[in-house]
């Protein structure tokens, strides 16, 4: 049988919206829903186990600013939650957690404070997951906007090492495009590491959720190919549940 594999639809927040990004542009954008918690009802009413949320507006400033709308999320939940976006003190994080968020997802933190990195980990064991959003290999952060200097195969090893429960990677070239996932990086990030990689960026249709399943990812964010119709979500949740019977 093979391990479990998940769907999780995207909500990104910005300016108290739910849009969607093309590339990380924040300036290619699409407004989907006024209210962000209208969109996760809808997922959660289609058989959602968890909801992707991220703060589009806190991962650009630097700390969390969509906290109230995230609350009302969190407060209505009857599915699992992780929530990125802004996450770079320790006080910003147990506060999440403490709201009742099930894991909260370091970005640009991850690389430019591997200590807190550490002690998060270390602090709430299975509640942290490492953001590897990456160009060509390299690792963007402070909202995708700046290129670091760190590669996603050195972002994998730290996240593994650190303790991390999860790695999400994104491709940005490929993300709200349509364009299918990035397989062939998807299946080495998986391969290199001991800790589950949820995909993320590019997902146009059912078959790319089928082919995913057999990537060696855990799991898959799925945002404008759910809001554009594309892909249903309760049959991509029928996909993911078929495969672990085979």
């Amino acid at each position: 049988m093979n391990k479990p594999f998940d769907i999780y639809p995207a909500i990104d927040i910005r300016g108290g919206q739910a849009v969607r990004l093309s590339q990380g542009d924040f300036s290619r954008e699409i407004k989907y829903y006024k209210n962000p918690l209208e969109a996760s009802r809808h997922w959660i009413e289609s058989g959602a186990k968890w909801l992707h949320v991220i703060d589009l507006d806190g991962a650009r400033s630097g700390s969390p600013v969509n906290t109230d709308i995230i609350s009302q999320i969190v407060r209505s939940k009857q599915v699992k939650i992780q929530v990125g976006g802004g996450f770079r003190c320790m006080n910003d994080i147990e506060q999440a957690i403490e709201s009742g968020v099930d894991r909260v997802i370091l970005g640009t933190a991850a690389i430019r404070d591997q200590g807190l990195l550490k002690i998060a980990c270390k602090e709430f064991p299975g509640r942290i997951a490492v953001g590897i959003d990456a160009r060509a290999g390299i690792v963007a952060v402070n909202g995708w906007e700046h290129a670091s200097d760190t590669s996603t195969a050195l972002l994998g090893k730290l996240a593994s090492d650190s303790g991390a429960s999860a790695i999400i990677y994104t491709d940005i070239e490929r993300d709200g495009m349509l364009s299918g996932p990035n397989y062939i990086e998807t299946r080495k990030l998986a391969s290199s590491v001991n800790i589950p990689v949820i995909a993320s960026g590019g997902v146009s249709s059912i078959d790319d959720i089928q082919k995913l399943t057999s990537s060696g990812s855990a799991g898959v964010v799925v945002g404008r190919a759910l809001y554009t119709g594309d892909v249903d979500l309760k049959e991509a949740i029928t996909i993911a549940e078929a495969s672990l019977e085979c």
